[in-house]
């Protein structure tokens, strides 16, 4: 049984992210807790194709003229984006930013015209983006590229976070992004509910997962969508295509990385339950499911 509960929080990446801390010095609970938003703000003002003075906007920017230099956590995430591309068939690439743009989900949302999603499904491919190690460097292939790390970003900042909190010595705690990705420290029990993860005392839960010092992601369709003739568009798009997911509504994806959830969970929702088998061969140590 804890000696006491601190509960903190911030809003980053367009979402609230949360920490439940559980120890007996609640002062050293709230210090590690503090430090761990602040890692994950940071990230915020790196990750963000929104700022204008990101490190994401400026690779956007740059890259198809030349290579763009990156801090070494960026390009570790780029790098680890490339192969989850290429260990999905492309169902999860970061290159996804000119079609995103195209369907103008930070917006109001259009349809786009089918010779408008060939066009820029000719720019869209993890392949095309080129990283260099030994001077950490980004660039592009072609020109009209963009990179968006919505599927990954939030996976990322709360594995950096946990990273934070156990260097403090944190044996126990949840941190979520959005209610949609979530981390325990120690062992807890998490429920996938109608629209959000939740904790499940209390709660009506469609699935239960136990968390042992592992991650929990769920993608949904209809998380950000926008409707035009009757017919609902969500934000998920299949990057193959062009065209956004419909034939399935929720993926939920739980194993040792909150990042690598973030993004598996994107590629189940886009590939279908078809596609678990290969989920759990591919990437060891890995689960899923699929409803809808």
């Amino acid at each position: 049984m804890c000696g006491g509960c601190v509960r903190l929080a911030c809003f980053a990446m367009a979402t609230r992210f949360e920490i439940l801390l559980e120890g007996e010095d609640p002062a050293r609970l709230r210090a590690a807790g503090e430090e761990a938003l602040a890692e994950i703000e940071s990230l915020d003002r790196r990750l963000s194709r929104f700022r204008p003075d990101s490190d994401v906007s400026r690779i956007n920017a740059h890259a198809a003229t030349g290579p763009v230099k990156v801090e070494p956590r960026l390009f570790r995430l780029l790098e680890r984006a490339q192969e989850i591309s290429d260990l999905t068939d492309g169902a999860f690439d970061v290159t996804i930013g000119p079609l995103m743009s195209l369907w103008g989900f930070a917006g109001e949302g259009r349809v786009p015209s089918r010779d408008e999603i060939e066009s820029a499904l000719k720019v869209v491919g993890a392949r095309n983006l080129i990283l260099y190690e030994p001077s950490f460097t980004v660039a592009f292939r072609s020109p009209g590229m963009g990179i968006d790390l919505g599927a990954i970003g939030k996976g990322c900042a709360i594995d950096a976070a946990v990273e934070c909190l156990r260097e403090a010595g944190i044996c126990r705690a949840l941190v979520h992004g959005g209610t949609s990705t979530v981390y325990g420290i120690g062992r807890w029990e998490v429920g996938i509910g109608a629209a959000r993860l939740e904790p499940v005392s209390g709660a009506q839960a469609l699935h239960r997962v136990r968390l042992a010092d592992s991650a929990l992601s769920v993608s949904a369709v209809y998380g950000r969508s926008f409707e035009r003739d009757g017919r609902r568009f969500g934000h998920v798009i299949d990057p193959r295509t062009g065209e956004p997911v419909s034939h399935t509504k929720r993926a939920a994806v739980w194993g040792p990385s909150a990042t690598d959830c973030d993004a598996l969970s994107t590629a189940l929702l886009v590939l279908g339950e078809s596609w678990l088998p290969e989920l759990k061969a591919r990437f060891a140590g890995y689960e899923g499911l699929v409803s809808g």
